[in-house]
């Protein structure tokens, strides 16, 4: 399915982009990781490396990446290009969280969270987009959120940031589509990840309210959106583009 592609992948050190880098690695692609954790990123693939018998450098990139320095995103881009002389697939997955009051947000909180999340994930598709759309090929897939659908107190600079994500998807796929370039997203539910398993530690949510609203009953892997973005990736989604795919086993349309 993507056997051979160059896929970029944002926020790989952990949780779902680290599932992400391990599902395409593990269906036979190229895949550079980056993360603003630069020990962790290379950590994770080393450990990828090792469990799917593949080689750092040959099969395997890792890169301490900041997403909302656009410098940084552009030579990450070329340093990809050097490597394999191709981007074949982008997944911006690289995203924060902040639990605060909206009246108590400072300009800092606001920036901070939308220069990850949506600064960072439109830097990376300009600077992938320009080889994508000259080459006449490519597959762009952002992480957005069911908290596009919905409002969701103390989560201001999120909500947002993933409801842009989402608009940003529409444009470039509507404006790269005759470039045969393809842009979606995929929206996650609730997911295992340490950043979820902290919110319930900490009150932010309860397991079981959140559960008791998941029509399948159970969170889902991390490994799930990974499945998903390898198939959004693949030429089984070939006529799929601008879409914004819901991921949650039924929260956001359970009544």
């Amino acid at each position: 399915m993507v056997t051979g592609k160059t896929v970029l992948v944002t926020g790989a050190a952990g949780g779902i982009g680290a599932a992400i880098a391990e599902e395409f690695a593990g269906a036979g692609a190229q895949v550079a990781l980056g993360d603003i954790d630069g020990p962790g990123v290379k950590e994770t693939a080393t450990r990828l490396a090792t469990k799917l018998g593949l080689e750092m450098g040959q099969e395997l990139l890792a890169h301490r990446l900041n997403v909302s320095a656009s410098q940084e995103v552009e030579a990450w881009v070329e340093a990809v290009m050097t490597a394999w002389g191709k981007v074949d697939v982008v997944v911006n997955n690289a995203g924060i969280q902040l639990n605060r009051a909206s009246l108590d947000l400072s300009d800092d909180d606001w920036q901070r969270v939308l220069g990850v999340n949506l600064d960072g994930c439109f830097y990376l598709c300009r600077a992938a987009g320009r080889h994508m759309v000259a080459r006449g090929e490519g597959v762009v897939i952002n992480i957005a959120s069911i908290a596009v659908q919905f409002g969701m107190p103390r989560r201001l600079p999120y909500c947002v940031s993933k409801a842009g994500i989402a608009a940003l998807t529409r444009v470039l796929a509507v404006e790269w589509a005759s470039a045969g370039v393809r842009v979606n997203a995929i929206a996650p539910g609730y997911i295992e990840t340490e950043l979820v398993r902290y919110a319930f530690e900490q009150g932010h949510i309860r397991p079981e309210e959140i559960t008791a609203k998941i029509p399948q009953g159970e969170l889902a892997k991390p490994r799930t959106i990974g499945e998903v973005a390898v198939f959004l990736a693949s030429d089984a989604a070939g006529y799929i583009t601008g879409q914004t795919l819901v991921v949650d086993g039924g929260y956001s349309v359970f009544k």
